[in-house]
């Protein structure tokens, strides 16, 4: 069976962590404050969870998600998680991560960022549009009449393909945006962003999006 390694285990990391355990996964799941403090949600997740350090998710994972504030994404281990994909939440909250005039000024975009950062990873945008608590509610069986649809993107073709194949177990559609370079169309403030959109009405989000904001 396959291991996701998460690291940052706020609402969105845990939020994973239920479903994939729920799916047949198991998760190796990390935070910033160390495992000991996770012990609750492990005991909730049931035997197919662990607590570890970020690094021993990295390495644990056959793939990685990566859901921390943006301003830590450099502390993420760069070594453990090389030749894997790693499946990228972040989102860029000046309030919270200070100024990043690259983002300001549209000429990098949040996930990108950390592919700069991880350069032998497969780095795909995925999650980052949808509210945590819908992660486990929203899902529908494939076919399903206005199924919602989240995005992805990445440089990667077979990083794309396992978050489509994952969103599908989730109960959701998928649309490709393409390279990471245009995955600033589903970043934060955009048409796209935490909206409940089928895949035509993503699509036509994402096509609407301004670069900056």
């Amino acid at each position: 069976m396959t291991t996701i390694g998460i690291i940052g285990a706020g609402h969105i990391g845990s939020q994973v962590a239920r479903k994939a355990v729920e799916l047949g996964y198991d998760v190796v799941i990390s935070n910033s404050r160390g495992p000991e403090t996770l012990q609750d949600l492990v005991a909730e997740l049931g035997p197919k969870a662990r607590a570890a350090t970020a690094t021993e998710a990295a390495a644990a994972g056959d793939f990685a998600v990566v859901t921390v504030p943006l301003k830590n994404y450099k502390d993420i281990p760069v070594e453990p998680l090389a030749g894997k994909v790693v499946i990228d939440t972040n989102n860029y909250y000046w309030e919270r991560d200070g100024r990043v005039p690259a983002l300001d000024q549209g000429l990098a975009t949040t996930s990108g960022l950390l592919q700069e950062h991880l350069p032998e990873s497969k780095v795909a945008k995925g999650f980052n549009h949808i509210m945590a608590k819908d992660i486990t509610t929203d899902g529908t069986p494939a076919g399903t009449e206005n199924r919602r649809a989240l995005a992805t993107a990445s440089d990667y073709p077979e990083a794309a393909e396992l978050v489509t194949r994952l969103y599908d177990e989730f109960g959701f559609d998928t649309v490709n945006v393409g390279l990471l370079s245009e995955s600033w169309r589903v970043e934060r403030d955009r048409p796209a962003y935490v909206a409940r959109q089928t895949a035509a009405e993503l699509k036509d989000n994402l096509a609407k999006a301004p670069r900056t904001i």
